[in-house]
């Protein structure tokens, strides 16, 4: 398989893309290398979060960090440093993803944005570069968050955003508590939450990551330029009727809650488009009670997923999907109640670094195409202190979190072209 995945990467590679000290084929066998560890019969990937695997994964990349001339540093998280030192001591630039995976996901999510970063390094280190201001290679951990159904641990606590309170309610599969795993990965919660460098200087943080969607597939670009990163609010519904018996009650005397959420999910999927170009709005979870076939239900509890890159657009959107429920709620004489209990901010990305990206790409002869993140990145939690960007690499019919998900050679080594210039032009502006 990782034969075949080798060969699969490199044999329609183009290698005139291998030029400022990028080469493709590096990038190549080292996605295949890191493809082997958690690997699937069917070609897919299990390297859970705090897992030996994500951790026998960080290692190798800290050796191929190390061989590369950076100094690394594991916190207690388990989050990961590579640092080259620039000329001046000025402000970090710093760029990574993470490692770990769904079960059986895909070998693209996570380590394609460690490994563009870890590039830049070696590009620079073969045409003697030393760049103006000190870059960092970051890995974080756990941030598909499949250990505890939480996700971005690592950059969470990076940042300072984890509490004592939450990690007391962590257990995962197995039942294991936090501290149990930490300590069996070799750290410990005092560690864990001391992770938090407030000393660390950066001037950017930028993410390489696959799309995980169609739209530059769609363009025919090799790659995008993220314009926000969506945050999620998730309201959750409930319609309260009359249960009845489905053969004894007459039509016209029904308080029926199932016909009211149904209405209400229809009317939803007009509503985003009336806010915003961006803003989505799912239901996805849905609870009749008590749920028999020949039962009129006394009560219907869904959830909605309500989106937006921008928090004003997402909440006014939430506030039109809430009016909806209590007019439908109303006009059928039945109770409604509902609750917020998600509501993460969206984060917008400073339009002057979209810009720089632009003026990178058009040179390369690549078309900018503004594409809004659906899903939470480590760049979102860092984003909240720290300007950031994200550049994403087409992925072939979207599709991600599976072994199936698949960017080309030529399209990530593109990325990683792009993300080099980049870099150097935001610290060569001091």
């Amino acid at each position: 398989m990782h034969h075949t995945f080798l060969n699969r990467l490199t044999e329609e590679y183009n290698s005139d893309l291998d030029h400022a000290g990028i080469n493709g084929e590096r990038i190549a066998s080292r996605l295949a290398e890191l493809s082997k560890i958690g690997s699937e019969e069917n070609g897919g990937l299990t390297r859970i979060g705090y897992s030996m695997e994500e951790k026998q994964a960080k290692e190798l990349v800290i050796s191929w960090m190390k061989e590369a001339g950076l100094s690394v540093v594991m916190d207690g998280a388990g989050n990961v440093f590579g640092r080259l030192e620039g000329q001046k001591d000025s402000a970090a630039v710093m760029s990574g993803s993470h490692l770990d995976s769904v079960p059986n996901g895909g070998h693209f999510d996570g380590p394609l944005g460690v490994l563009s970063a870890l590039e830049v390094v070696e590009a620079w280190k073969d045409t003697g570069y030393t760049p103006p201001a000190p870059f960092e290679v970051a890995i974080f951990t756990d941030e598909e968050g499949s250990r505890f159904k939480t996700g971005l641990t690592g950059s969470r606590s990076f940042m300072g955003k984890v509490s004592n309170e939450e990690l007391d309610h962590l257990r995962d599969e197995s039942g294991k508590t936090f501290d149990e795993v930490i300590e069996a990965y070799g750290s410990n919660r005092e560690s864990y939450l001391e992770a938090h460098d407030k000393s660390k200087d950066l001037k950017l943080f930028v993410e390489v990551h696959i799309e995980q969607g169609t739209v530059l597939e769609k363009h025919n670009e090799p790659a995008g330029i993220v314009n926000g990163i969506a945050g999620p609010s998730w309201l959750e519904v409930s319609f309260k009727g009359k249960a009845g018996h489905a053969g004894n009650t007459p039509m016209e005397n029904r308080k029926d809650p199932v016909i009211a959420a149904g209405i209400f999910v229809h009317e939803i999927e007009s509503l985003p488009r009336k806010v915003s170009q961006t803003a989505v709005a799912t239901v996805g979870k849905m609870n009749v009670i008590p749920n028999g076939v020949n039962v009129i239900a006394q009560e219907v509890n869904l959830m909605v997923d309500i989106r937006d890159i921008t928090e004003e657009t997402r909440d006014k959107l939430l506030e039109m999907i809430h009016q909806k429920a209590e007019e439908i709620a109303a006009k059928r004489g039945i109770e409604v109640t509902w609750n917020i209990n998600t509501r993460i901010k969206p984060l917008p990305i400073d339009p002057d670094l979209q810009g720089k990206l632009a003026a990178i790409m058009e040179k390369q002869g690549i078309k900018p195409v503004y594409i809004p993140s659906g899903a939470g990145h480590d760049a979102m939690i860092i984003g909240g202190e720290v300007p950031v960007a994200m550049i994403f690499t087409r992925s072939k019919d979207g599709i991600s979190h599976n072994p199936e998900e698949w960017s080309s050679l030529n399209d990530c080594v593109n990325t990683v072209h792009v993300l080099k210039r980049f870099v150097e032009e935001i610290m060569e502006e001091d």
